[in-house]
């Protein structure tokens, strides 16, 4: 079953964006995927999840130097 993780993060612009692709592309599974929109407030990144659990999402981007947690419904 596929889930919709919603993060707040500390990625501000394309730049950075290109900096986590390899870490965002290492972690998904076949089928998930994932982007940033850059224009909210929150630097929001969206996870489309089949596999993947948040907590492995946040770790690997806080030991790269970024903020980032999991907003709640």
């Amino acid at each position: 079953m596929r889930e919709v993780l919603v993060f707040q993060t500390s990625i501000t612009n394309q730049w950075r964006v290109i900096q986590v692709k390899p870490i965002l592309d290492n972690l998904m599974h076949s089928g998930e995927k994932w982007n940033f929109d850059l224009e909210d407030c929150d630097h929001i990144l969206r996870v489309e999840a089949i596999r993947i659990q948040a907590p492995v999402i946040i770790q690997s981007l806080n030991r790269a130097g970024f903020i980032c947690r999991e907003l709640e419904d």
